[in-house]
């Protein structure tokens, strides 16, 4: 990894209580693992920061992302281990964007998560801001190649499909992984659940319809019976290989996600999405999720932070792996 922009795992990112010996959290079991070094043994699922805010900057958003990956820690830090004896969950550290050069943190992003991947192991990418989702797809395009069937899965009130202006920012990760694929002979297949239409002007609708994407706006989940799954969603999962999952938290509803670049007043509720995420996590096709825009500066009682980590917590819970390379 580059050492400008990635550090090892540091121990004192975890902490927490600890009870008697049977009262087991997750932070007294985490290894610590170098992308650098020599793995002792290869972890099931490995933890990866992503601390950035300079997308949402370009972006004209609310800056504190950077900050996101350790609050993710921490909320994770004091969950139960309920895991078997042999799960390895292992943290990898943190790739740093330092003066404003984003797009080599975000190549540096795209290693360390090929070498994950190489590693047999489940990365899972804590952001940051969504320009995090470009570094993601070009780490699992760099595992994979461009023949890889992959279908991406983006939890969000944005499109994040805004042609980039000179630079790319948070508002564009979805339209580079599309010119990505064009211009590489690769698929490009987008589903976008939770979208916000007073959030997204008509030349993003267009976009989407022009690059073949599928969506559901809130309005539309909203009208599902509780505890169900989007059929598109079915669909989208049983039609491909492999699958990237993309959560940003400003799908959820301000209530429950304060914390983020652009909050939502009429946004997801987390109950709602739990059966999507049981069904993609337990597919065998999941190769990568990221967790992205948590903004502790203007969160609520760690609101939204809990809230991220106990989606990632679900996740975990849910996985069956593959060893995509």
């Amino acid at each position: 990894m580059n050492p400008t922009y990635y550090q090892a795992a540091d121990p004192q990112h975890w902490s927490g209580r600890v009870d008697t010996a049977k009262d087991v959290r997750l932070h007294q079991k985490i290894s610590l693992v170098d992308l650098d070094g020599k793995w002792d043994q290869n972890p099931a699922v490995a933890i990866l920061g992503f601390c950035s805010e300079e997308g949402v900057r370009r972006n004209k958003g609310r800056i504190g992302a950077a900050e996101g990956p350790q609050a993710l820690r921490k909320a994770l830090s004091s969950f139960a281990w309920h895991f078997p004896g042999d799960f390895c969950l292992a943290d990898c550290g943190n790739i740093y964007c330092k003066d404003e050069a984003l797009e080599a943190a975000q190549e540096t992003l795209a290693r360390g998560i090929a070498r994950i991947l190489d590693g047999s192991a489940f990365p899972l990418i804590l952001g940051g801001g969504h320009e995090t989702a470009w570094g993601s797809y070009q780490g699992i395009r760099q595992a994979l190649g461009s023949s890889a069937q992959i279908g991406i899965i983006n939890i969000d009130a944005h499109f994040d499909l805004r042609t980039p202006v000179e630079q790319g920012n948070s508002g564009t990760p979805f339209w580079q992984m599309a010119d990505w694929a064009k211009s590489n002979g690769a698929n490009f297949n987008y589903l976008c659940l939770g979208i916000n239409p007073s959030g997204n002007t008509q030349s993003l609708f267009d976009t989407a319809d022009d690059l073949g994407a599928a969506y559901l706006t809130t309005d539309q989940l909203s009208l599902l019976p509780p505890n169900s799954l989007p059929e598109q969603l079915r669909q989208f999962v049983q039609a491909h290989e492999y699958l990237y999952l993309s959560i940003d938290l400003d799908a959820f509803d301000a209530a429950f996600a304060p914390g983020v670049s652009a909050p939502a007043s009429l946004g997801l509720y987390p109950l709602q999405i739990l059966p999507w995420l049981n069904f993609i996590a337990s597919s065998g096709k999941l190769i990568l999720c990221d967790i992205c825009e948590l903004n502790p500066t203007f969160d609520v009682d760690q609101r939204t932070a809990k809230l991220g980590a106990s989606l990632l917590y679900r996740i975990l819970q849910n996985l069956v792996f593959v060893a995509p390379v």
